[in-house]
Parts: structure tokens; sequence; C-alpha cells
């Protein structure tokens, strides 16, 4: 395998370090790489070689679970260009998006405890179509203006929406159900 261990998941997979990217080559590239280095193609090799390709794999697919989301993609992006966007340790947001993100987890919650399907889905559609306007933002703060402090505050703020649209998510199921 002439691949590089050490290289980022960017370069991994030959694509430009950007959050945006092309999700149709980058799954091209993963499908390529992961067909040289999958263990069943190693099968008969030496129990190193084996070993050797298992290492491979795993890491070849924890690039492609890093890149393939845009979130997980723009926190990882940031590390690489010496910015830690403190996910861990930094919780500040304004206040009008806490008290917005307030306001619609307390619809949320109404809207499963009374079961209704219509208020879930009308708030799942609100904040997907925020979350997408932001994810946007997001490419142009990281590609075009360079703006890191601003981008990490935008991730911080994009993992309470996408956590709050997994809550909307399970609460549109159990009513379902």
């Amino acid at each position: 395998m002439s691949l590089d261990f050490n290289a980022d998941h960017f370069s991994l997979f030959g694509l430009p370090l950007a959050q945006t990217i092309d999700l149709a080559a980058l799954e091209n590239r993963f499908r390529e790489v992961q067909s040289q280095v999958h263990p069943d193609k190693h099968a008969h090799a030496g129990a190193a070689d084996q070993r050797l390709a298992m290492q491979w794999a795993t890491r070849v697919n924890e690039a492609w679970q890093t890149l393939k989301p845009p979130l997980s993609r723009a926190r990882y992006l940031l590390y690489l260009l010496g910015h830690d966007p403190q996910v861990e340790s930094n919780t500040a947001m304004p206040m009008d998006f806490l008290m917005q993100q307030m306001e619609l987890r307390e619809t949320v919650m109404e809207a499963r405890k009374a079961g209704d399907e219509a208020s879930l889905d009308a708030a799942r559609s609100h904040l997907l179509k925020e979350v997408r306007g932001e994810y946007q933002t997001l490419a142009e703060l990281i590609d075009v203006k360079h703006d890191h402090a601003a981008a990490a505050a935008l991730v911080r703020q994009l993992m309470f929406q996408e956590k709050l649209l997994h809550e909307i998510d399970d609460a549109l199921e159990a009513v379902t159900e």
C-alpha cells in the first residue's frame, strides 16, 4: 500500500482542505481507497499485512465518517487550520440564540406530549431551513473569509441545532408509533 498513514483525512482522499467539498468525489475516493485496503483483499497475506490492512480500513472509515457530515468536517478542518473550536470548553452563545433554542425546545416538548405531528414537522422544517443557511455561512467563513474564530462560534451553535434536530426526529418517531 502506497498510502501515507500520517496524511490528514482530506489528503487521504485527494481532496482540498475546504469546507465545501464534492460529496460524490468523496464517496468515489472512499470506495477506491477502501477497496485497496479492505481486509478481505489481504486475507491470504501474512499476519502483519492483515493487521496493517485492518488498521488502514479503520483509518479510511474514520476519515469517511469525519468528512461526510458537514459539522464534523468543519470541526476537523478548523483543527487542521490551527483553530480549536473549543466545543467542550466554550459554551458561550448569544442570548437571543439561546432564547430561540429554549422556545423551540419547549414547542417540541409540548408537541411531543400532545402527539402533535404537524407541529413537530413544522418545527423540524423551520430548523432545517435555518441549519442549511448556517452551513452555507460556515463554508463561506472557512473557505472564503478565512474567519476561523467566527466559524468556530458557528460550529458550536450548529452543535446545539443539530442536537435539537435529533430531538425533533426522536419526538416524531415517538408520536408516529
